[in-house]
């Protein structure tokens, strides 16, 4: 198991294989669930690791598509992030 992740971030993360997560390489991957999926804990813990600059920062890259849409409309206000819909 990652160890390196909480528990709470790793609930985030159900659909991935936890032993092949690098905090890293799948920093995007990470962000992105537990901005969408994860808990208070989750996301206090993302912030306190990455930083806000930095959440934000690949929040806003993250298209419209793969976003949960409260969860958009909430990171939207706390992040001031607009994210584009992706141009196939």
């Amino acid at each position: 198991m990652n160890t390196a992740l909480p528990k709470d971030v790793i609930a985030s993360l159900w659909s991935y294989d936890i032993e092949k997560i690098d905090l890293k390489k799948h920093k995007k991957i990470i962000i992105s669930q537990v901005l969408n999926w994860g808990s208070k804990e989750a996301a206090d813990w993302l912030f306190s690791y990455y930083g806000k600059d930095e959440v934000a920062k690949i929040a806003d890259s993250i298209p419209r598509g793969q976003w949960d849409k409260k969860s958009l409309n909430f990171w939207s206000l706390i992040l001031g992030i607009n994210p584009k819909e992706r141009i196939l």
